[in-house]
């Protein structure tokens, strides 16, 4: 079984932490968002996950190199295509066709989550879901009386159906999906403007394909800042047993650290309070500071600082003051000067 990833977006929401590492990268208790969507859906396919390929933008080679160990660690190839123009879902997966063979798990690489992950082969392709409050803004599913989906709704604007796209999906034949790709990009048949995967799976539907409803637990969403801060704190909650060992190179010095919280190597924590729900990125100092939910990256100093639903990227330095804040790569902040 292969999975693809498409993860080209700009990450516009997300800024300034999305001007120097794609979304994906971003790092959430320890793991970049990407390496953890393919290692829970690893756990839980039951077959062997033979290729992942990664749709990307110019994110550069670095990221290549990121990508390609991710997907050597879980014993895969990786294939990495490039996606120059944001033309939509279904223009995506037309990227990476020449791996689009056999049975493949796709997963947009915006949201983590957990669920009763279960490949149902009897059918033609799964399709994850979570109920949401305002169906507007998604791509929305209908079912019949036996959990069959019946209709593929693009972004309803008068009400259809609660049951969103979280952007997981499973389908037998990767083939008969790049088939109903390629039909709407050869006519040209569009929404908002792009090539909507919706589209397709809606063709296939009504050409007798079978899909059944895959529901999610927890459905975590890493668009913005804030977004990003609560599914930290989300996952360091499920992982609880795993967070209550720091690596012996961390310096944790008349500090009090409350779990669950993420410790990385080489953090060095002083007369400060730490936690619950804070993720300190490898070499990160936090000095003399008061710090809680919150999503630090590696190698920052933080001194002197009280902060609360904060997220700071690498390679910074904020002084002083209690906030919310919300601070790029190599940004420094200095109220304690003033």
């Amino acid at each position: 079984m292969k999975i693809i990833v498409p993860m080209a977006g700009r990450g516009s929401r997300l800024r300034p932490h999305t001007l120097t590492v794609p979304k994906p990268l971003i790092p959430i208790a320890g793991k970049p968002i990407v390496q953890r969507l393919v290692e829970d859906i690893a756990k839980v396919a039951d077959d062997r996950i033979d290729e992942i390929a990664f749709i990307i933008g110019d994110f550069g080679p670095e990221v290549v190199k990121s990508l390609e160990k991710i997907a050597e660690e879980l014993g895969a190839k990786a294939s990495i295509y490039t996606q120059d123009e944001p033309l939509g879902t279904a223009h995506a997966i037309k990227c990476a066709e020449a791996s689009m063979k056999g049975d493949v798990v796709i997963a947009f690489a915006d949201t983590l989550f957990r669920a009763d992950f279960i490949l149902d082969k009897n059918s033609d392709g799964v399709i994850w879901v979570k109920k949401v409050q305002d169906p507007s803004a998604f791509g929305v599913v209908k079912l019949d009386d036996y959990g069959f989906i019946t209709d593929f709704v693009e972004k309803p604007q008068t009400f259809v159906s609660d049951l969103a796209i979280i952007g997981i999906y499973y389908f037998q034949s990767a083939e008969k999906l790049m088939d109903e790709i390629n039909y709407i990009m050869d006519l040209d048949i569009r929404f908002g403007g792009e090539y909507q995967l919706t589209t397709a799976l809606e063709n296939l539907r009504k050409k007798g394909a079978k899909f059944t409803l895959g529901k999610v637990d927890d459905w975590m969403d890493c668009g913005n800042k804030n977004a990003t801060v609560e599914t930290n704190s989300k996952i360091l909650e499920y992982e609880r047993e795993e967070m209550q060992h720091f690596p012996a190179s961390a310096k944790i010095e008349n500090s009090l650290i409350i779990p669950p919280c993420f410790i990385g190597e080489n953090v060095v924590v002083v007369n400060s309070k730490v936690g619950p729900h804070v993720s300190l990125g490898n070499g990160t100092q936090v000095v003399s500071s008061n710090l809680d939910t919150s999503l630090i990256q590696e190698h920052t100093l933080i001194n002197h600082a009280n902060l609360s639903n904060s997220m700071i990227g690498n390679n910074a330095k904020y002084y002083g003051v209690a906030r919310e804040i919300s601070l790029g790569d190599y940004s420094v902040l200095d109220f304690l000067s003033k």
